[in-house]
């Protein structure tokens, strides 16, 4: 299997000494977001546990846990997400050239294969242009140059939350989309990136970005160093997502980046109000355990094919 720290929160950013806390006890609970008693009870054991994919803004808090991390069995892929926009956007994101360093550190310790940038989501409005877009891409590949083989790029969905915080957000046209594609592609190119979309209806292919999965089988074959088994279970993730499925450990309305197009936060006081409720010694992320939690262990498989073989 596979556990995805996180699509719904930050935790490298803001909860690695949680993580770190949860990989020595060798479990992880979490909530079920949507009834709160049910909790799913993860062993955080290499045997099980094929790899453990990072999603982050800021991947500097985890840098001094990766040989830990790595001493103790576990394959590691990180997605770093690093687009153009201020504080007047994304108000609590470390500057970019902060963040684009500690890619590149990252990037040192774990490999240029095992590490993904995000460009995404990309919106457009007065101030991030068409052509501000195509810039900063190009400034931003360059500096990344040998530090990654792969940017992954998606266009704004127009979630509930997202509207609610961002309610002067509008949807990326196919005509713009087609000529951002193409000159990204054009830029990725020329600094040795491939670049692939994620999970977007609309097929960029004939400009350059074809249809990707951030989470392919390549990609986890490759960092596992081991094929998979030919038949996984169905992602269940977000419609034209083509992903591996992936377990999440996070939990949402806790990530106190506060980034105006985020879908996983609902708003600012649910946010500082979970965040008082953070313990770095409990087995959830937000919260302890509760008298009327129903636990459950996750039935947990490898993925690893079972004839052994290596890549």
């Amino acid at each position: 299997m596979i556990l995805f720290i996180s699509g719904r929160t930050d935790i490298p950013a803001f909860y690695s000494d949680w993580f770190m806390n949860r990989l020595k006890a060798g479990f992880v609970d979490v909530r079920n977001p949507y009834y709160g008693e049910q909790v799913t009870r993860y062993s955080l054991d290499p045997k099980v546990v094929d790899a453990l994919v990072f999603c982050t803004k800021n991947p500097r808090p985890m840098l001094e846990h990766i040989e830990e991390i790595k001493s103790r069995g576990f394959n590691i892929y990180f997605f770093v997400t690093i687009t153009p926009y201020s504080k007047d956007i994304e108000p609590s994101v470390p500057d970019k050239s902060r963040i684009i360093n500690s890619f590149i550190e990252l990037s040192r310790l774990i490999g240029k294969e095992n590490i993904s940038w995000r460009y995404d989501p990309v919106f457009i409005n007065d101030i991030y242009s068409i052509e501000f877009h195509k810039e900063a891409f190009f400034n931003m590949a360059e500096k990344l140059s040998g530090h990654t083989n792969r940017c992954i790029i998606s266009f704004i969905d127009l979630y509930k939350k997202t509207v609610k915080n961002f309610p002067y957000v509008r949807e990326v046209k196919i005509s713009e989309q087609e000529e951002l594609a193409c000159k990204f592609s054009e830029s990725a190119n020329k600094f040795g990136i491939t670049i692939e979309s994620c999970a977007e209806k609309y097929n960029l292919s004939e400009f350059g970005v074809k249809p990707g999965a951030c989470v392919s089988r390549k990609i986890i074959e490759n960092t596992c160093s081991f094929y998979l088994k030919e038949k996984l279970p169905p992602n269940n993730l977000r419609e034209n997502c083509a992903c591996l499925p992936m377990h999440d450990i996070g939990a949402y309305n806790s990530c106190p980046h506060l980034c105006r197009y985020c879908y996983a936060n609902y708003d600012e006081s649910l946010v500082r109000k979970n965040l008082s409720l953070h313990n770095p010694e409990s087995s959830f992320l937000i919260g302890v355990p509760k008298d009327e939690d129903i636990v459950k262990k996750s039935r947990q498989e490898s993925f690893k094919d079972e004839q052994g073989r290596l890549l």
